[in-house]
């Protein structure tokens, strides 16, 4: 599937017109909804071998792939399929039984961790992920996620020493959807 396929596949599956409001606390007049385009094996697919040449390109010493749960597991799993990457799954906080872990998945302190995330906007579920990461001793630079909302997520991840790469920038499913071709437009 090239890119245009794909973004349009995007907008057609997950972009949402109405009055939403964001993890951020955010209002917006439109929503990303990861579950319609993280549920749809073809899109999974897709974006899961895009999420595994992008960090063979910008962290090529990567040993493992990093999500925070729930809603950038499926993309991680799509990434190390595709990557032949072993992932990790962050916990939002650890557990209460059994191990107690906060992150799952095996691991040794000093690997290069890529985190991969759905949609960023102020970016502090991904650096949220990016803290619990390096608590466990391990090295997270870099990020790859698949929708950047372009406000304000790449900067402050940046602050914290980590580069987002997104697949895709939120203009360019704007873009899309805008085009008199489209349901959205």
């Amino acid at each position: 599937m090239n890119e245009q396929d794909l973004i349009k596949m995007l907008v057609e599956r997950a972009y949402l017109e109405g009055d939403f409001v964001l993890r951020s606390g955010r209002h917006s007049k439109y929503y990303l909804d990861k579950y319609r385009f993280e549920t749809v094996p073809e899109l999974l697919g897709a974006i899961g071998e895009r999420i595994a040449i992008a960090i063979a390109e910008h962290e090529p010493e990567t040993a493992r792939i990093a999500a925070p749960e729930l809603g950038a597991v499926a993309l991680a799993a799509a990434a190390s399929l595709a990557s032949q990457l072993p992932f990790l799954i962050v916990r939002k906080e650890a557990k209460g039984y059994g191990t107690a872990n906060k992150l799952e998945g095996i691991s040794e302190a000093g690997e290069l961790v890529c985190l991969v995330e759905d949609v960023v906007t102020s970016g502090g579920a991904a650096l949220q992920a990016v803290e619990a990461v390096r608590e466990a001793g391990l090295v997270c630079r870099t990020a790859v996620c698949v929708v950047d909302r372009e406000e304000g997520g790449s900067d402050e991840l940046a602050r914290h020493g980590v580069r987002l790469w997104p697949l895709f920038r939120a203009s360019d499913l704007q873009n899309v959807a805008k085009s008199p071709a489209n349901p959205h437009g």
